[in-house]
């Protein structure tokens, strides 16, 4: 008579995770730019305790006991500590951690020194404690694909996967939204105009598409993009930064949906990826000069552009070689045989 081989636990993980964790991480990020619009909309008092606050810490919470729970289930089906979360996921934990200082090390921050005003808030450094962790946290479902060997095809099987690049990507531009086009009007108008405030412009413009096209060329990397993915990355982008301004960017916001759309349209014409060296280069250049020409465009369509033609399209090919430079660090051009660093 066989004696029954009793039936292993099944272990928590899996694409259901990276749905949970994706939309976990949307809510966190959410509950980060609820605060944002509470700040430039003066919504805010010098009390720690708002209601504001209130959904940002619960976002981090539900993230936080979300995966300490799949680590205890996991451990208590015969799981290693090593092996309590999915791959990916314990840099994730790790990071909400650091919220367990940062946390109250903002409220005594505030304690001692106030509440931050206008860009203060972004740069204070128990903020960007807290901005660390909430990177780390938004980013395990996209870190737990990557480390899968199954590459997904569909917008269906990528969207925990972009969903949580998203709530990354805006994580992080919550903190550049000063230099955000979609929150401020380069060259159109909106700024008093001076050498300063051009270069500034430049400098703001070449710094938010490296960051929006190096997560771009990263994820080029390990999948090929289903298509409406750069839509649902940059789109959320969008719609997030123009959510905190006082008066709601129509225009910016549509000019990146628009950029988003016609580089949809670059990608499935060239087809880029690191075998495909020339065509991921080529992508790389006129993936950002797509995005400033687009912002540019809305000036143009509505009263005018402030900066002179040169500057303008300076400004478009400085964006391209911007991109051009950064696809070298994600795809570098091959040692020759026998070379050595």
């Amino acid at each position: 008579m066989n004696a029954s081989v009793p039936a292993i636990p099944q272990r928590i993980g899996g694409r259901a995770l990276d749905w949970t964790m994706a939309l976990l991480a949307l809510f966190f990020v959410g509950g980060l730019y609820l605060d944002g619009w509470a700040h430039t909309h003066g919504r805010v008092d010098e009390s720690f305790f708002t209601p504001w606050h209130a959904v940002l810490y619960s976002g981090f919470a539900l993230n936080f006991l979300a995966l300490a729970g799949v680590a205890w289930v996991n451990r208590s089906r015969g799981a290693s500590w090593a092996e309590a979360l999915p791959a990916g996921y314990g840099l994730a934990l790790g990071g909400l951690g650091l919220w367990f200082l940062g946390g109250p090390g903002d409220l005594l921050w505030h304690t001692l020194f106030g509440i931050e005003e206008s860009i203060d808030a972004l740069y204070s450094p128990t903020h960007l404690l807290l901005a660390a962790g909430l990177v780390l946290g938004a980013s395990g479902a996209y870190r737990a694909a990557w480390a899968r060997r199954e590459s997904p095809r569909s917008l269906g099987e990528q969207l925990p996967m972009l969903l949580s690049l998203a709530a990354t990507l805006a994580g992080l531009t919550f903190f550049l939204e000063y230099t955000h086009p979609v929150g401020n009007f380069w060259g159109l108008g909106r700024f008093p105009q001076g050498q300063d405030t051009q270069a500034f412009g430049i400098i703001a413009l070449l710094l938010i598409n490296s960051v929006l096209l190096g997560a771009l060329l990263l994820t080029l990397r390990r999948w090929r993009l289903a298509p409406g993915a750069v839509v649902v990355v940059f789109g959320f982008n969008a719609v997030a930064i123009g959510f905190m301004a006082r008066e709601y960017p129509y225009g910016q916001v549509g000019a990146f949906l628009v950029a988003a759309l016609l580089i949809e349209g670059v990608y499935r014409w060239l087809e880029p990826s690191p075998r495909r060296v020339v065509a991921l280069r080529l992508f790389a250049f006129l993936a950002p000069a797509l995005v400033t020409s687009a912002h540019f465009a809305v000036g143009l369509l509505g009263a005018g552009l402030s900066w002179s033609v040169h500057l303008t399209w300076g400004a478009v090919v400085l964006s391209g070689a911007a991109g051009l430079l950064l696809s070298l660090l994600a795809v570098p051009p091959a040692l020759p045989e026998g070379a050595e660093a």
